[in-house]
């Protein structure tokens, strides 16, 4: 098992007392899988994304990655987990405005020390950016820099992807095209991907779904 959260507790402070965001969360994924979590807005979701990949602490439980446990682990080691073993995709593509798309998609293959330009030059030509590899980010279409934003968190080679509504910010056809090269990439690599989406119909194409609500697993 990649991915196990043993009753995982989150609490955000309100002028009313402690919010219970996230309430005894169990959840387990394995290598090679994928993973869809929905839920209405404010159940949560963002939340336990960004409790997987560190970027925040749960109040209670264990956060299980490849048989450790990454509750309690210091800034530096949350940091290495996050350059190494786990690739984050958001809304937000985050590309680098002065770097250009090959190098935007180089980006995190290099912090992570696992440069391969035989690989990008894969992804590069599967993401249909090959023609585009001297452009920069903003000549580039929205969907152009979702597939760039996908390809520089699959060129580290990450053993867990999280995607929090990738193709929240796309048309139907461009967002089902996304989906299915982020799907066969992940699989190829032998990745497993948790990705958060309200929509139903993408939700149906992943291996398993799991539904948050009220913060918790239903």
């Amino acid at each position: 098992m990649l991915l196990r959260l043993h009753q995982i507790d989150k609490f955000y402070p309100t002028g009313e007392g402690p919010l219970h965001v996230l309430n005894g969360i169990d959840l387990s994924l394995e290598a090679g899988k994928s993973l869809a979590l929905t839920g209405e807005s404010g159940s949560g979701k963002s939340t336990l994304l960004h409790l997987v990949a560190g970027l925040d602490s749960p109040d209670a439980g264990e956060i299980h990655l490849g048989g450790t446990n990454i509750v309690g682990l210091n800034d530096t080691a949350l940091a290495a987990l996050r350059r190494g073993t786990v690739g984050l995709v958001f809304q937000q593509f985050n590309l680098i405005p002065s770097l250009d798309v090959a190098a935007n998609l180089a980006f995190q293959a290099r912090l992570a020390g696992r440069p391969d330009p035989a690989w990008l030059k894969v992804l590069a030509k599967r993401l249909g950016l090959a023609q585009v590899l001297t452009r920069y980010p903003e000549q580039l279409s929205a969907g152009q820099q979702q597939r760039v934003a996908i390809g520089r968190t699959l060129a580290a080679r990450p053993r867990l992807v999280l995607a929090d509504e990738p193709t929240g910010n796309l048309d139907e056809a461009t967002g089902d095209a996304v989906l299915d090269l982020m799907l066969s990439l992940v699989a190829e690599t032998g990745a497993a991907l948790l990705m958060v989406t309200h929509s139903n119909r993408l939700a149906n194409r992943l291996n398993a779904r799991v539904h948050l609500h009220a913060g918790r697993l239903v």
